[in-house]
């Protein structure tokens, strides 16, 4: 994919382990090296199956850190033995009803479900957000998002979710072409998570335009029109810049790197543990995003055909092999 651990946002084990409240006390990988890494990293205990760490240990906090085929299965088996918060890798799974059937799990035992988009905790786009709010941008006419590695799943879902957060609008229909390149998945070839091109509309009448081939080499910039200026942004940890209609320009500098998006999600999770403090971002709100790149697949089939949210009938049965 051309990723690199040191380009991310923070990692499950570095959020977790350097929170004071936090002790890692044990992993699970069929991995018999990553094993023994982990083991001798953290000094924590390891099992090659989750369900028998799950039994023998007292948790209160379960990162599912891994691909998503996975993701709706071992969250439900958390929530059902009570596990307070689990912390899930985004996107939120790779079919509607098991998404909702996660939420219905954690919701039945009262445990926080945390997905893990880091851009609702960068600093600079929640000041974004709230500026956007707060009439700042005008009306928002339309968000501009494009990025050069396709993966509608695997990086859409951050993009996807990050215009809604802005806005503060959901997504009410799209109209989209996935990109059927053939790029390969680091997973083996049983995955694909096509990259796309579409136009999604917001409740509130603004609309999102989506630039995302497989092999593009466009800049990964989000933009946020609205009518008394624009933002543009690029990945996390980014600088901003604002032009507004009257000749003004802000810029606004790059958040430090510690904390990062993951930092700040995990100190949710602890505070939303010690205190019931209100955690910021719903699973609801990733369950949307998911239901949106759900249906870049479903206009795709219909040769582009506008798709209306939330899905109906055989399009909410679609699988999405995501990141």
């Amino acid at each position: 994919m051309g990723q690199k651990i040191s380009s991310l946002d923070g990692t499950h084990f570095v959020s977790l382990s350097e929170n004071p409240r936090v002790e890692v006390v044990a992993g699970s990988t069929r991995d018999a090296g990553r094993r023994e890494r982990f083991a001798v990293r953290s000094g924590a205990r390891t099992y090659s199956d989750w369900r028998e760490m799950l039994e023998k240990e007292a948790l209160d906090i379960v990162s599912v850190a891994t691909y998503s085929p996975v993701h709706a299965e071992m969250t439900v088996a958390c929530a059902e033995r009570g596990i307070r918060a689990i912390y899930c890798e985004n996107p939120i799974c790779t079919r509607l009803p098991d998404a909702e059937r996660m939420l219905a799990a954690c919701e039945k035992s009262g445990s926080l479900l945390a997905i893990n988009h880091n851009r609702q905790f960068d600093p600079n786009y929640r000041r974004l957000r709230d500026l956007i709010a707060g009439g700042g941008l005008g009306d928002i006419t339309s968000v501009n998002l494009q990025w050069p590695s396709g993966r509608l799943g695997g990086v859409g879902t951050h993009n996807f979710d990050v215009a809604t957060m802005l806005t503060g609008s959901r997504i009410e229909a799209v109209s989209a072409t996935l990109d059927l390149a053939g790029k390969p998945d680091c997973r083996g070839p049983e995955f694909q998570d096509f990259g796309g091109w579409g136009v999604m509309r917001l409740a509130n009448g603004a609309m999102i335009t989506v630039d995302a081939a497989d092999y593009a080499t466009t800049p990964y910039l989000t933009i946020v029109n609205g009518t008394k200026g624009r933002a543009q942004a690029g990945p996390f940890k980014t600088e901003f810049v604002l032009e507004y209609v009257d000749g003004r320009t802000e810029r606004w500098e790059k958040p430090p790197v510690r904390p990062s998006g993951m930092d700040v999600c995990v100190g949710e999770i602890v505070a939303w543990l010690d205190a019931g403090t209100p955690f910021s971002h719903p699973a609801e709100e990733a369950l949307h995003t998911f239901e949106a790149i759900v249906a870049f697949h479903a206009s795709h089939a219909r040769n582009s055909a506008w798709v209306d949210l939330p899905l109906q009938g055989e399009d909410r049965e679609r699988i999405v092999n995501t990141a």
